[in-house]
C-alpha cells in the first residue's frame, strides 16, 4: 500500500471523512502550485470541523423531534402585524435561557404559535443546548405512563434536565386534574433553573377551568409566568391564507 492510500485510510480510521473526500482535489493544487501545503491543510481541516459541526448540529436537531423544522425566515411577520418583529427575532440570541426564562405563545389555531416555537427550538440546538419538542397529549400520556408503572420520578427528572423544553398545543384537549398535577410537578422541578416554551390557545385566564383545578392551574401559572415572556398572536390563520375559500 502507497503511502497515498495509507494516508486516505488513516483519514477513514479517525472519522475525517470529509477531509478524506476532498484530500486529493487540495492536493492537485498544491502540486500544481496553486496552494502551498500549509494553506491547503488549514482549509482542509477548517472544512473539516464545520462538517463535524453540521453533523453534530443535525444530530441535536432529530433529537429534539421536531415534527416539521420551522425557521424564522420563514415566519410571515407581515401577517401578523401585531408582533414586533425585531422583539421576537432578538429570542435567537437566547438570553431567555440564560436567565431560565419562559416563552408564552397564545393564539387561536394557524397564527404561527408552533412555527414561532419550533424556531427557536431549532436555534438553540444550532447554539448546542439540548431541547425537546412534546405535544403537550404526548407529554401528559407519558407522565400517565410512568406513573403507573412507578418510573415518574425518574422520567420527571429526565424531562427536568432539558435545557429547552417546548411544549406544544395546551388546550386542545381537556386536562384531568391527576394529570395536571403531573405537569405541576415537571414545572416546578424546571423553575427557576431551565426555561420551557409553551403554546396555547387558550388565555392564561381560562386555564383554571381548563387544568380542572384553579388551585393547581394558579401554582402551574406562578411557576411559568414569574420568569416569562407572554406573547399574544390575534392576527389570521396562516392556513386560511394559504386557502381563502376555507
Amino acid at each position: 500500500m502507497s503511502d497515498y492510500q495509507q494516508l486516505l485510510l488513516n483519514f477513514e480510521r479517525l472519522g475525517l471523512n470529509h477531509m478524506q473526500a476532498h484530500f486529493p482535489a487540495f492536493m492537485d493544487q498544491v502540486n500544481q502550485k496553486e496552494t502551498t501545503l500549509t494553506a491547503a491543510l488549514l482549509e482542509m481541516t477548517e472544512k473539516e470541523i464545520g462538517f463535524q459541526d453540521q453533523q453534530k448540529t443535525d444530530r441535536v436537531i432529530h433529537r429534539a423531534r421536531f415534527p416539521k423544522l420551522k425557521t424564522f425566515d420563514a415566519f410571515d411577520f407581515d401577517f401578523q402585524p401585531g408582533l414586533n418583529r425585531m422583539e421576537i427575532l432578538d429570542l435567537k440570541h437566547l438570553g431567555f435561557m440564560a436567565h431560565s426564562e419562559n416563552i408564552v405563545f397564545i393564539g387561536s389555531p394557524g397564527v404561527g404559535k408552533t412555527h414561532l416555537a419550533t424556531a427557536l427550538g431549532v436555534e438553540a440546538c444550532r447554539q448546542g443546548k439540548r431541547t425537546l419538542f412534546i405535544n403537550c397529549h404526548e407529554l401528559l400520556l407519558r407522565l400517565r405512563t410512568a406513573y403507573d408503572k412507578g418510573t415518574l420520578e425518574r422520567v420527571l427528572r429526565r424531562y427536568a434536565r432539558y435545557e429547552l423544553l417546548i411544549i406544544d398545543e395546551i388546550g386542545y384537549l381537556p386536562i384531568e386534574r391527576q394529570e395536571a398535577d403531573l405537569i405541576f410537578q415537571l414545572l416546578n422541578m424546571r423553575y427557576e433553573k431551565r426555561s420551557t416554551i409553551f403554546t396555547t390557545n387558550i388565555a392564561l385566564s381560562g386555564w383554571g377551568e381548563l387544568f380542572k383545578s384553579p388551585e393547581t392551574a394558579a401554582a402551574i401559572l406562578d411557576r411559568i409566568v414569574h420568569h416569562a415572556k407572554i406573547y399574544k398572536i390575534t392576527g389570521r390563520s396562516y392556513r386560511l391564507k394559504r386557502d381563502p375559500s376555507a
